[in-house]
């Protein structure tokens, strides 16, 4: 195993933020949703319902709970982004056929317009971060950030905070 630097202290024992890759994931995960509030705002979307629309974009139908998982965020709060979004016009609801217990979500042809425009928009952010990477090093960062978030959800898992 490589010697990793330690995040904690550099040499004279003091904590080093830049050692710390949780201070570059987080300052980056808020730069990419500041940067896509502003340029989904001219659409009438935020994060919240972008987020939501690009779940559904490989699957017709997901339910509630599958939203919440896909976007990682509580039920209660995806639940009242789909409501929100009912009220937009941009998704409809519908019982599982197989289990009608089951709240399915599906995008009407406005958010599937919208949808469209939001993905525009995210290539555009997505060329502008990552133009200069080649296809191997997005496979990396992708396979690592993987691992990353596979070990955090064991944690979880556990009951660990």
């Amino acid at each position: 195993m490589d010697n990793l630097p330690d995040p904690q202290s550099d040499v004279e024992g003091r904590f080093r933020k830049q050692d710390w890759p949780y201070y570059w994931i987080t300052r980056t995960s808020a730069r990419y949703f500041l940067t896509m509030e502003k340029r989904l705002k001219p659409v009438g979307l935020d994060v919240p319902r972008w987020r939501v629309l690009m779940s559904l974009y490989e699957d017709e139908y997901l339910s509630v709970s599958e939203i919440s998982d896909l976007c990682i965020i509580k039920l209660n709060t995806a639940t009242k982004i789909i409501q929100r979004m009912m009220a937009d016009g941009l998704v409809t609801t519908r019982s599982r056929p197989s289990d009608a217990r089951v709240t399915e979500v599906t995008l009407t042809a406005l958010g599937d317009a919208r949808r469209k425009e939001a993905r525009a928009i995210a290539d555009e952010v997505f060329a502008a971060s990552f133009g200069d990477f080649t296809t191997d090093e997005r496979e990396v960062l992708n396979s690592l950030l993987q691992r990353v978030f596979t070990r955090l959800g064991e944690l979880q898992g556990r009951g660990e905070p």
